[in-house]
């Protein structure tokens, strides 16, 4: 398996179509919601993409949203997914601990957060992230907004 960090315009023209294909696959078919996954972010300056690679095929990818981005004092982690035939193997875990370490690598003192759909909310929870504010609807799914502090 092979990582990949990569702004938007280092990524290839097949990579980012099998990215936006993967996404799509999971959060739009599987989960059967219509929603506007192309938000503009996934190309400004300040968004790294995060993606797990077996040859040519995608198995897993994560976006980060450097601050300024989304909100200013924070870094974002969405657009997390792994491939249904590359699940039950930790594959997630092994996303989300690469995204963190890169987005304090990258952001360093920067608080993390990301909109966690409650299903895999104590998948987060292990993870070190705590729920901020109440449950919310995003595009019909009920989701919690999450936080991940570096310990000083």
């Amino acid at each position: 398996m092979h990582w990949q960090l990569a702004a938007f315009n280092e990524l290839s023209t097949t990579q980012l179509y099998r990215m936006l294909a993967l996404r799509s696959d999971i959060f739009v078919v599987e989960q059967g919601c219509a929603y506007q996954d192309l938000d503009g972010r996934d190309l400004a300056p300040g968004t790294l993409h995060l993606n797990a690679w077996q040859g040519e095929r995608l198995l897993a990818t994560a976006r980060l949203l450097g601050p300024g981005v989304h909100t200013p004092e924070h870094v974002w982690i969405g657009r997390v997914a792994v491939a249904a035939q590359a699940r039950g193997q930790g594959l997630a875990r092994q996303l989300m601990r690469r995204a963190m370490a890169a987005a304090a690598g990258r952001w360093p003192g920067y608080p993390l957060r990301l909109g966690a759909q409650t299903y895999v909310r104590d998948f987060y929870l292990s993870l070190g992230f705590a729920p901020l504010g109440p449950e919310y609807l995003e595009d019909g799914i009920p989701h919690q907004q999450m936080e991940f502090r570096c310990k000083a």
